[in-house]
């Protein structure tokens, strides 16, 4: 019997083709919805810790081994990861991230290696921004919950209500689809090679602008702006210009990005709590989204541009008090729970991922 090969189907950058099936998220751009481990994350954040969701991913995963409650072995990892600190000398946060990930070892146990990485990532991250601003690290105090322990870390204040707020964060980008970086997490696991080689790879792809971005824009962005009755003449102005505003649009969403909802609403319970951090920011943010919602859309007709999440994890972040250098980091620092989770998935249902190429050179 000879093999027919199927027809080939060219899609930059895949756009369109299903690589996987996956039982830990789903995204619908078109009603702009995001369901994570079978709950929408609107319901799912205000509600659950960073650890439960994990836990969530992981088992959704097929990921076995790790304990039920996370707590106190992400709280050992983060002591562990704390007493054998790498360098950490890159000038760029992800860069040092990179590299410090690089330097585990695996063991081959994937349930003992992902609660190690998820401990060594926050470690990692706030360890480099007190180095960077010349200041010695803080050990980890295991006793702590993730969220709570990672604001002890870089030197913040842990008040529940920053700590309420930064959990929201970390859960709410926990895991997004088939994104780049996760995607490329599960090329390398689809190799048979380890979970270390898996995140060292996941976090270089987050690293890309048209990835992670940068959210620290926005808040530049906001800063510029200066107060709510300016937002509509300035971004007139940099769209005049040709100039991008800065968190708005995304690849996937045709609507407003659900997980922009729910760190608006994060937003808004900080500033309720009283907290000094949130500043009174959450009026601006608004009122330029506003603006720039309706100057897209009437330049744009066509092509639906709004608020994604990049636009409110600027806000929230530098109201529970993280420096903007930090904002990439800590997105890793939510988004290694998702990674480890298909991981998991890739070794137990997938295969070698090896698509194809047309040739477009010269022929002999």
């Amino acid at each position: 019997m000879t093999n027919v090969a199927s027809p080939e189907i060219y899609a930059p950058g895949l756009e369109g083709i299903l690589a996987a099936e996956t039982a830990l998220s789903d995204v619908d751009g078109a009603k702009g919805r995001l369901i994570i481990a079978g709950h929408d994350v609107e319901q799912l954040a205000p509600r659950a810790s960073f650890e439960e969701v994990a836990s969530m991913l992981w088992r959704a995963g097929g990921l076995h081994g790790a304990p039920s409650d996370l707590r106190g072995a992400l709280g050992a990892a983060r002591a562990t990861a704390s007493a054998r600190l790498p360098e950490l000398s890159a000038a760029d946060g992800m860069d040092a991230l990179r590299a410090a990930v690089a330097q585990l070892t695996a063991t081959g146990a994937l349930a003992a290696d992902a609660i190690a990485l998820t401990g060594a990532v926050a470690v990692f991250a706030a360890a480099w921004s007190r180095r960077a601003a010349g200041l010695a690290p803080i050990a980890a105090d295991p006793s702590l919950g993730h969220a709570a322990d990672y604001l002890r870390m870089i030197g913040g204040d842990p008040t529940p209500a920053r700590v309420a707020a930064l959990d929201r964060y970390l859960v709410t980008v926990s895991d997004h689809g088939m994104n780049a970086s996760t995607f490329t997490a599960r090329v390398v696991a689809s190799t048979a090679s380890d979970a270390v080689s898996a995140i060292t790879a996941a976090i270089g792809a987050l690293k890309g602008p048209l990835h992670g971005g940068a959210p620290g824009p926005v808040l530049d962005m906001l800063d510029a702006v200066g107060a709510p009755d300016r937002a509509e003449a300035w971004l007139r102005a940099e769209l005049d210009a040709g100039r991008r505003i800065m968190g708005m649009g995304h690849r996937v969403y045709r609507v407003r990005d659900p997980r922009a909802a729910v760190l608006e609403a994060a937003i808004g319970a900080l500033e309720r709590a009283g907290d000094a951090g949130a500043g009174g920011r959450l009026a601006l943010a608004r009122a330029v989204e506003r603006a720039a919602t309706s100057a897209l859309r009437e330049r744009h007709p066509d092509r639906p541009l709004a608020a994604n999440v990049e636009f409110y994890t600027a806000v929230l972040l530098d109201a529970v008090g993280l420096p903007r250098t930090l904002f990439s980091p800590t997105f890793a620092v939510g988004r290694v729970a998702g990674w480890l989770g298909h991981v998991a998935e890739q070794q137990r249902n997938g295969r070698l991922i090896r698509p194809g190429s047309r040739y477009v050179g010269v022929r002999p």
